[in-house]
């Protein structure tokens, strides 16, 4: 696969590369689809036989000519990995982490394929887990998880050998290195052990979706066809995944959609726990919880659209027990917290950037942890110790390389733990420029745009790569690439659109960009690009749009809707035949996209979709 900033030179080049390449040309095989009574004609349904001989051979055809066609920048490709591995430390350390009241610390090593872990003892290092000797002999490797038993004397790893994330889960005994006969085949890779280190419990998925529906208790040194299954999620749109409470007295399975939650907890500290339900799902009611050990905090939507903080001091049969600790603000999200004895930390998004807010328990006196940049990434580092008065967090920018700050809670002090190097000698943050801007939508809401450029580039010559997502409520982060260096040392501009359908301005941002609001989504995301062509932020005959996956079909919407405006589009992994896609339920996953997209058996929904599914959508030149 081509490195995204080859595909964009190409765009700049390709009226003289392979002229004559002869481009594949698919058959037509006409196919009647019927819904709603409505008819369609798909002339590639085909194409959905993955296993076809006609499809692979189909597929063979475009690769070999997509390599005939790049073949020509081959030297510059050449170039550039050299440039970025001049950027990237092929040592690479990860930043060290307590878990357990260990040390530890990922590396990468040069020459190898997968990472080491290391046990950190003062000046001494140990290794502690070699992904490279687990991978020997196999075709495929990828660590999903690992988790020490609370003794510390095993560790549960949890690895995919055959590359469907179906995860085996193993047991080491860490005295003497060998592993246990306990075997757990087609895991989701999540693992948690009982306190009293006599069980995991894992997760499994169903076999035809892939969803994530079922929790197992696995006994040390039983079989695995033995375990007990402990629940099960029979509502096709909801997913489980667990975790252990911050007190780690108890685990806490969660049962999720993408409008609708249910947590329930049994006791971490027995093996033979039951489940009970914390409190029970309400359609359009998303609840988190975690322990302290004066009670229970709950963060929850329930009549508050950026989300509020409840506590109860027990186990609550209705959610109107308990306390409001921290109201709902129609300007401040509510988006995390982070449990600690004698703190509350709490994650907020204010006007599309996130801050991190102190509430100490005693003295009750909050306070935000200060961030001077005009854009950039906030997140939570890993913070196991419950009774650890230092918070451990993620800093970057556009401009800032990634760091982990390690702050002190009680006097404010904090220092840099950890920082992500850029071998280049010639790099500094001082040679680039970030700022945030607004575009006017349609509607007249601002749009924020994040952009980043070296000084000294003449902002209305330059070409821009404008990057967009807009779904699910994700916010696309505003971090620090090293590879993204070479496309600003070569006069581009960078920019992500903050558009309808993330949650960069709050939830009601994500609730206007869904369902029958959707269409917003690609209309900011034109109104971006028109404002920074018009504005001078690029030239506006250069601009290039890329995203990915849920990206991939704004990219297809947008190129439908403003053909005009794009010099070139980059789409990756894209969901573009979005209405025959939602109408077939046995895809994996589909049933549970309702509540994302809407569900076109019913006539508005279908009618919507039909409206803006890229395939659907494309015009006769």
């Amino acid at each position: 696969m081509k490195p995204l900033f080859l595909i964009i030179i190409t765009f700049l080049i390709s009226p003289f590369i392979m002229a004559q390449n002869k481009k594949p040309t698919a058959i037509k095989i006409p196919k009647e689809l019927v819904a709603l009574k409505q008819k369609r004609i798909d002339n590639y349904y085909w194409m959905n036989q993955r296993d076809s001989t006609d499809v692979l051979d189909y597929i063979d055809q475009e690769n070999k000519y997509c390599e005939s066609y790049f073949e020509p920048l081959n030297p510059l490709v050449e170039k550039l990995m050299a440039e970025f591995d001049r950027k990237i430390d092929p040592n690479e350390e990860g930043a060290p982490f307590y878990f357990n009241k260990k040390l530890y610390q990922v590396k990468n090593e040069k020459g190898l394929e997968y990472q080491k872990t290391f046990l950190k003892e003062g000046e001494k290092e140990i290794l502690f887990f070699d992904q490279n000797e687990r991978a020997k002999g196999n075709e495929y490797y990828d660590l999903a998880d690992w988790e020490p038993s609370p003794d510390n004397k095993f560790l549960a790893v949890a690895e995919d050998f055959v590359g469907r994330r179906k995860n085996t889960i193993s047991i080491r005994n860490n005295r003497n290195g060998k592993y246990l006969k306990d075997r757990i085949e087609d895991s989701n890779g999540d693992i948690i052990w009982s306190n009293d280190n006599k069980a995991i419990y894992y997760i499994k998925k169903d076999e035809q979706t892939l969803r994530s529906f079922q929790v197992y208790r696995h006994i040390l040194g039983r079989k695995s066809s033995d375990d007990e299954l402990i629940y099960q999620e029979d509502d096709e749109k909801f997913s489980v995944s667990f975790y252990k409470s911050k007190t780690e007295k108890y685990i806490f399975i969660a049962s999720y959609s993408s409008m609708t939650s249910e947590i329930l907890w049994l006791d971490a500290r027995d093996y033979r726990a039951e489940v009970n339900v914390f409190l029970p799902r309400k359609f359009d009611h998303i609840y988190e919880v975690d322990h302290h050990e004066n009670g229970f905090y709950i963060l929850s939507n329930l009549e508050a659209e950026n989300n509020k903080i409840l506590f109860t001091r027990s186990f609550p049969k209705s959610i109107f027990q308990c306390e409001v600790f921290q109201e709902t603000n129609e300007k401040i999200l509510i988006e995390d917290i982070e449990i600690f004895k004698e703190f509350l930390v709490i994650t907020e998004r204010i006007n599309g950037l996130k801050k991190m807010k102190l509430y100490p328990f005693e003295s009750r006196k909050e306070k935000y942890i200060e961030f001077n940049e005009e854009t950039y990434y906030l997140g939570l580092g890993v913070n196991d110790d419950y009774h650890t008065n230092t918070l451990f967090y993620s800093y970057n920018s556009l401009t800032t390389p990634s760091s982990i700050f390690k702050y002190d809670m009680m006097s404010g002090e904090q220092t840099l733990w950890h920082q992500k190097k850029v071998l280049d000698p010639t790099f500094s943050s001082d040679n680039y420029e970030s700022q945030r801007i607004w575009a006017t939508a349609n509607d007249g809401t601002q749009v924020p745009i994040s952009i980043v450029y070296k000084k000294g580039t003449k902002l209305s010559e330059a070409p821009c790569l404008l990057y967009g997502y807009g779904s699910y409520g994700y916010t696309i982060p505003d971090y620090f690439s090293a590879t993204r260096l070479s496309l600003l040392d070569r006069g581009f501009v960078f920019a992500t659109a903050h558009i309808r359908g993330g949650k960069y301005m709050g939830e009601e941002w994500y609730q206007n960009g869904k369902f029958l609001k959707k269409i917003n989504t690609f209309t900011d995301f034109i109104n971006a690009a028109e404002y920074m062509g018009h504005m001078g932020f690029c030239d506006p005959n250069k601009i290039y749009a890329n995203g990915g996956s849920a990206g991939g079909l704004l990219m297809g919407a947008v190129s439908n809707m403003a053909p005009y405006l794009w010099k070139g589009v980059v789409s990756q992994v894209p969901f573009v035949d979005v209405l025959t896609t939602m109408l077939d339920e046995s895809i994996p996953l589909t049933t549970s996209e309702f509540e994302e997209w809407g569900n076109p058996a019913e006539e508005e929904y279908y009618y919507y979709l039909l409206k803006y599914s890229p395939y659907d959508n494309i015009k006769k030149m």
